[in-house]
């Protein structure tokens, strides 16, 4: 995702609306739903950051770990063709078809 905004270690996704013609925006990778807007990219700068620092002052008053917890665990979905040559190619290095995913991911972040 390219429209993104950082601070802190928090991501806004940022969208515009035609119809309201308002900048809007979400706080990503967190448990909670904390939204904002600006009318001018200042003004969405602002709001990020002002979202950002309240959510994170809410957070530690009630004792809330604020970024989103990951388990470790989740579901890729591929083509057959590909999931057949990933589970060959897994085979063939003695390792399991997890680590082969791992050291994909490990290559593109």
């Amino acid at each position: 995702m390219k429209d993104i905004m950082t601070y802190k270690e928090y991501i806004g996704s940022i969208h515009y609306s035609t119809e309201d013609e308002v900048f809007f925006s979400k706080l990503e990778g967190i448990d909670d739903l904390v939204t904002f807007e600006g009318r001018s990219v200042d003004e969405l700068k602002k709001a990020f950051i002002d979202a950002v620092d309240d959510y994170v002052s809410t957070c530690k008053r009630n004792n809330k770990e604020p970024l989103k917890t990951y388990k470790g665990t989740f579901n890729v979905r591929v083509s057959p063709q590909l999931h057949k040559k990933a589970a060959i190619k897994a085979i063939e290095e003695g390792v399991s078809l997890n680590q082969i995913v791992e050291r994909a991911l490990k290559a593109i972040v």
